[in-house]
């Protein structure tokens, strides 16, 4: 049942305005992702009254669900051939309105965490948050939205996104194993599938710190889970652990006990990443109800034909049918991309750089270093992370047919495009390490090969452009700027090549040896060793007698 009230109602005790009969509805949840319910409905009902009169944005509709009765905000209302669309946000997207101004959290867990944050707001939050999750980590928010805290606060402590009307949770752990079993190919033949074998190890080598290895050398699992053996070296890094640390009792340095210690720390890292890939990662859609399936995070044991053993996987979104009260879509899988831990470290490499460069560069480039320091900072609080299974977005706008700018990042690369997520990107940066772009910015650009159609100097930063060549010994040899082509000589001299002169050579005083001057060229001193000739018509040569008499013979040439 879908009962709609107006937009202040808290107590929901009746059946509000009116009980509503779309058409369709779809409930879309996800993985500590999105949270909605689209519905189409016609614009009057069978007793001829107005349903668009309910259909009004900030409306809350309370909606029938596996998970019990949940409320979703109207917020998006369209009508199209005499239908009505509408899109209803859960209530958890109303903690977007409550603003957290500066608010501290100091090595809590994150039960204290959502508590504190939930009652930091610039007014009284409505939600109870509650969390089982342990670990205890610290975390500052300012000018931020609750909902974006949460999100910060899942990131940080990990877990699970649970929302429950006006409660808000993060669970260690949710869904059930209700022993549902598919076999790949069989009854899931319409399966989109994706999977990666890439990392998929059965037998490995780890390496540590000074390339140790252990003493067994080889660390295995079952090598008959497949087909082909899946064998690989992987070095670890051991810089947590350091000699000065392990001290005997007479306080010298005990390298025996230094060394077993790496021996055993390598050990672990390298059972713990055999562990961590002894299955391929894979992320299924299933466009199909599977009976027993009940809520995101329930297991899905997938048997796959390359494989000896099941596969273990979880519900990470559905979409459920109102109407028809069962899932008809599941996209399921056994890994969970880290996003905002992507796109974390993107801007803290994007920060350094820039941090970096404004140090090193002119007063111009400084400015527009901040200023592009302050155009990323300013969007960090106005931009969202959507896992798309096969893709991850980031993007400028929820929901993200409404987003402009979007960062599109897949196996193929990365692309931009400032026309939505169904526009043109217009720029990208490929897999292969081409890189695509309109309009470039380099401060300061280290390479060992350029190619390219056509390098453009100047004009658009107001100024003349310059190109300066180095010998060996880093000794400017060729200048091109404003005033032409200058090649500057071991010995001091320089020659140039500008609209202006023409063509000169200047000795070491700066006094012009020899020029061009229209169509004459002039020289203060020549040396001719064999012959002058002069149009065709007349010819010098030097003579030599072996005496006193040399000089030079005069030729006319007929």
């Amino acid at each position: 049942m879908i009962s709609v009230f107006p937009s202040t109602e808290v107590a929901f005790t009746d059946n509000g305005l009116k009980i509503l009969k779309p058409l369709k509805t779809l409930i879309r949840k996800e993985d500590s992702g999105n949270y909605y319910i689209d519905l189409q409905d016609t614009l009057n009902d069978s007793s001829g009254n107005e349903n668009l009169n309910y259909y009004i944005s900030g409306n809350i509709l309370r909606v029938t669900t596996p998970w019990g009765e949940q409320r979703f905000r109207i917020k998006n209302v369209s009508i199209e051939n005499k239908r009505i669309y509408a899109r209803g946000w859960h209530i958890f997207y109303d903690a977007e309105n409550y603003i957290i101004e500066d608010s501290y959290v100091f090595e809590k867990n994150c039960n204290y965490a959502l508590d504190h944050l939930n009652s930091a707001t610039d007014v009284a939050s409505p939600f109870t948050t509650i969390s089982d999750v342990t670990g205890e980590f610290s975390y500052r928010c300012v000018r931020k939205s609750l909902a974006q805290a949460i999100n910060d606060v899942l990131e940080r402590w990990g877990g699970h996104l649970e929302r429950d009307n006006m409660q808000i949770a993060i669970r260690q752990n949710i869904g059930q194993d209700r022993q549902i079993v598919i076999s790949y190919g069989k009854n899931i033949q319409n399966i989109k599938a994706e999977e990666n074998w890439n990392d998929v190890v059965t037998k490995l080598m780890p390496v540590g710190k000074d390339g140790l290895k252990l003493p067994e050398v080889w660390l295995s699992l079952d090598e008959s889970l497949y087909e082909i053996p899946y064998t690989k070296v992987i070095h670890f890094e051991q810089n947590e652990l350091n000699q000065e640390d392990f001290i005997d009792e007479n306080g010298n340095s005990d390298e025996t006990a230094y060394n077993s210690a790496l021996e055993n720390d390598l050990r672990a890292k390298g059972n713990a990443y055999l562990n961590q890939n002894s299955a391929p990662k894979v992320n299924y859609t299933l466009n199909a109800y599977i009976e027993g399936i009940v809520d995101i995070g329930d297991v899905i044991w997938v048997k796959h034909p390359k494989c000896k053993i099941d596969l273990l996987t979880n519900v990470i979104a559905l979409e459920f049918d109102v109407i028809s009260q069962k899932v008809k879509k599941v996209e399921f899988g056994n890994f969970k991309r880290g996003l905002k831990d992507l796109v974390g470290n993107i801007t803290a490499k994007i920060e350094e750089t820039v941090e970096k460069s404004a140090g090193d560069t002119t007063a111009k480039f400084q400015k527009e270093l901040v200023e592009a320091t302050n155009s990323i900072k300013s969007v960090l609080g106005n931009s969202y992370v959507i896992n798309g299974g096969d893709k991850i977005l980031v993007l400028d706008k929820l929901p993200k047919e409404e987003a402009q700018n979007v960062m599109m990042i897949n196996s193929g690369g990365i692309g931009f495009s400032n026309t939505g997520i169904n526009g043109t990107f217009t720029s990208a940066w490929l897999i292969g390490g081409t890189l695509d772009m309109q309009n470039i910015n380099v401060i300061n650009l280290v390479a060992d090969m350029i190619k390219g159609g056509t390098l453009k100097l100047g004009s658009n930063l107001n100024e003349s452009g310059i190109i300066e060549l180095y010998d060996e010994g880093n000794t400017l040899i060729i200048q091109l700027d404003d005033n032409g082509i200058t090649i500057f000589c071991s010995d001091g001299r320089t020659i140039k090549l500008n609209a202006d002169i023409g063509f000169c050579g200047y000795d070491t005083d700066g006094t012009s040896m020899y020029w061009s001057n229209g169509d004459e060229f002039h020289m203060k001193k020549c040396v001719i060793d064999n012959q002058l000739e002069i149009g065709g018509k007349l010819r010098f040569m030097p003579l030599s007698s072996g005496t006193a008499n040399d000089g030079v013979a005069v030729v006319a040439i007929t």
